[in-house]
């Protein structure tokens, strides 16, 4: 993370009296009573129905989860799909061969008979949502433990969402907020016949790579467009070549004007996890024992893949988004780690704790609050070498198939054994789809490499029990786990679709008994979802503290934050377009946005992030880019705003005060990496794609124009 200088020191203090970061993740049920004034002071136009209603379009219905990690806008009135390209990457590469490579050369459908559609993608509409608080909590009292509370509330959970979905029709979700101290429930409806319209090329949609991941300044194209498809009555339906293209309730009309500095922007989208209201014992645990685990254990993954990935371009398909995802996450617990420290977050709550712990020694809150921060930092300190541990698990999970897959497919293989026959010709169909899904698309050298080194990294690193497995053999081989591993390869039926399928053919539960990959990857899910009884206790007196700790701080005036963390539901966020500090790599005349000409500078022939085609080397950065150009001539290419968001938001539509869309967020600056724990109000940013960019990308570069052509376009 880089240094604070003096330059920058003198920037915040020339405009921090001038400028206002927004703070919060917002629900959108309450922004006319908690936001809707400030907001209009700052540049919107809209009210708040507008923005959010229940019995007439809004705002809201133009905005989509994303294949339940992403979010997208819908920006033509039949069913046109905006959202980063790293959000569709897995369905461009599943799309993708080594023939037709759309990751790497792009795609545009000509027409919708060529719109492609991924064996798997869906998006979801938000439809309302409810508080049910009262009706939750009165469900439990003081007297519960955590697991009586938790069982009372989800069986009133369970009522609510059958309740509201009107016969199956709609997902309810009931979520909790504030630690468990509000719930509200959501109702969204999910269409599941999505279908590639374009992507640029990966050297577009990916440039800057992994060394301009999280870095300002950048010059990514990172946008691809999908459509919705509907039955004829635009209900949700099964892929089809019936299918029609859905007819939107609303789509947000493309502002082409551009952004100047202090314009208002505001932000709709599901973002994923914030830790806003975590104690600073957590934070600590975070810093010192959760996360240089996950560090340690995402680069040796990408550095396995990558050494296969560089050998075949078969592979580096197969491999392309997983290894974009660890990466990412990498670099962010990384910088999270560097942040954190930096931003002396720990010391900080922790005077915000002395606080609490001296108003829950008064008399009136003494019995309720008084064990409060004790028992916090209690389970903490119980529990801080089982997270560096599980973080080693983790990873190991996230990044090893052959640790998960006998797990997942061995219960289903044993219930298919232990059957009759009748019951065995129900279940075999499944079983067959399962095994069909399983075995696609991995390369098994690589695969065993990664697994033996992480069982090494585990057992060397990890100070905390081990499963029984990792231990016998780290402590016979001084943690070589290479032997091992390419011994129980050759040994598991486990590590072919044809050795699996031979089992359904003729059943034996002692073959699975004896499996040495199935009994590894048992030991390896039970050790990571392991809930030892000696911490059964203090787990329990943390969850009530935590809660407490919530609502007391809520009560007592001692924090300023007023949103609940994320925890992907819709939220809206507002601010402006904001520069950083001027910066010499940036050659725009005002550091809140990059231009063509700086994408050019950063050239660099046969390199994997940072080559450019002929064709887009060909483009003059001097040339008329007629009504895609900024007021002064140039081609914008990023921008910023300082707008609260996390992951998940990737691919949110960045909206002006209007409501017509500006551009779509797609990273956050290294800067304010710790975002997810604290909002630095001086340094945080969203880094966005400039929607004249994406609109120039399509209509000039790619001659798409019949794709633009579906938009609503607004100018001058």
């Amino acid at each position: 993370m880089k240094k604070l200088t003096l330059a920058l020191f003198a920037f915040l203090f020339a405009f921090s009296s001038t400028i206002t970061a927004n703070e919060g993740m917002w629900f959108l049920m309450h922004i006319e009573r908690l936001n809707h004034r400030d907001m209009q002071k700052m540049g919107l136009q809209l009210t708040a129905e507008e923005i959010y209603s229940i019995n007439n379009h809004s705002l809201k219905d133009a905005i989509v989860q994303f294949n339940g990690g992403c979010t997208a806008s819908i920006i033509s009135e039949n069913g046109l799909v905006l959202t980063n390209h790293h959000c569709g990457y897995d369905a461009i590469a599943e799309l993708s061969t080594a023939e037709q490579n759309h990751l790497k050369n792009g795609y545009w459908a000509g027409s919708l008979e060529e719109e492609l559609k991924p064996e798997s993608l869906y998006v979801r509409f938000f439809v309302r949502m409810d508080d049910v608080s009262k009706r939750i909590l009165s469900q439990v009292n003081d007297g519960m433990s955590e697991k009586e509370r938790e069982a009372a509330i989800n069986k009133e959970i369970a009522k609510i969402e059958q309740e509201n979905n009107e016969g199956g029709k709609y997902t309810v979700s009931v979520r909790s907020f504030y630690q468990g101290n509000e719930y509200y429930y959501f109702v969204y409806e999910d269409y599941k016949d999505v279908r590639l319209v374009g992507t640029p090329s990966e050297s577009i949609g990916k440039f800057g790579g992994d060394t301009d991941n999280w870095e300002w300044p950048r010059h990514t194209g990172d946008f691809s467009l999908f459509r919705v498809y509907a039955d004829a009555e635009g209900n949700p339906a099964d892929y089809s070549t019936n299918n029609v293209p859905l007819k939107a309730k609303y789509h947000l009309p493309v502002n082409i004007d551009g952004v100047k500095e202090n314009d208002f922007a505001m932000i709709l989208g599901y973002p994923g996890r914030t830790n806003r209201w975590m104690p600073a014992q957590g934070v600590e645990q975070n810093v010192k024992y959760a996360y240089p685990a996950w560090v340690e254990g995402s680069k040796l993954s990408m550095d396995v893949m990558k050494k296969y990935m560089e050998q075949d371009e078969s592979i580096n398909l197969m491999y392309a988004s997983s290894y974009a995802s660890i990466a990412n996450y990498w670099k962010n617990r990384g910088g999270m780690i560097e942040a954190l420290t930096e931003h002396k977050t720990v010391e900080k709550k922790s005077k915000t704790e002395a606080k609490f712990a001296k108003w829950a020694k008064k008399k009136a809150n003494r019995e309720k609050y008084g064990k409060v921060i004790e028992n916090i930092n209690n389970y903490y300190s119980l529990t801080n070498e089982k997270a560096k541990q599980s973080n080693y698990l983790l990873g190991m999970l996230r990044s090893s198939k052959f640790a998960i897959l006998p797990y997942r497919l061995g219960g289903a293989l044993k219930q298919y054994a232990s059957a009759n026959e009748a019951e065995r010709a129900n279940l075999l169909p499944r079983l067959q789809s399962m095994v069909e899904n399983s075995y696609k698309d991995f390369h098994l050298p690589l695969e065993e490499e990664v697994l033996a080194k992480q069982l090494g990294l585990l057992a060397s690193k990890a100070n905390y029990s081990l499963p029984a497995i990792v231990e016998e053999i780290g402590k016979k081989n001084n943690n070589d786990f290479t032997s091992y591993t390419k011994a129980i390869f050759n040994l598991s039926m486990f590590t072919s679709k044809e050795g699996v399928e031979a089992f359904l053919q003729y059943p034996d539960m002692a073959i699975l008994e004896s499996d040495p990959l199935l009994e590894l990857s048992t030991q390896l899910l039970d050790k990571y979802r392991e809930q030892p009884e000696s911490l059964a206790q203090a787990e329990n007196d943390f969850q009530a503290s935590f809660r407490l700790l919530v609502q007391g701080l809520r009560e007592s005036g001692l924090t300023k934050i007023q949103y609940p963390d994320a925890n992907s539901t819709l939220r809206l966020s507002y601010g402006k377009v904001r520069a950083l500090p001027a910066d010499s790599r940036n050659d725009a005349s005002i550091n809140n946005y990059t231009t063509f000409k700086g994408m050019l500078k950063k050239y660099k022939p046969n390199d994997h992030e940072f080559d450019m085609s002929e064709k887009m080397l060909n483009v003059d950065p001097t040339k008329d880019f007629g009504r895609y150009a900024n007021e002064k001539g140039e081609l914008s290419i990023n921008f910023l705003t300082d707008n609260d968001i996390t992951g998940g938001n990737s691919g949110s539509p960045v909206i002006n005060g209007k409501g017509e869309l500006i551009g779509l967020a797609f990273d956050g600056n290294i800067e304010a990496m710790a975002g997810d724990v604290i909002f630095d109000s001086k340094l945080q940013r969203t880094i966005n794609v400039d929607i004249r960019y994406v609109l120039w990308l399509i209509d000039k570069y790619a001659d798409a124009k019949h794709i633009v052509d579906e938009l609503t376009i607004i100018t001058k």
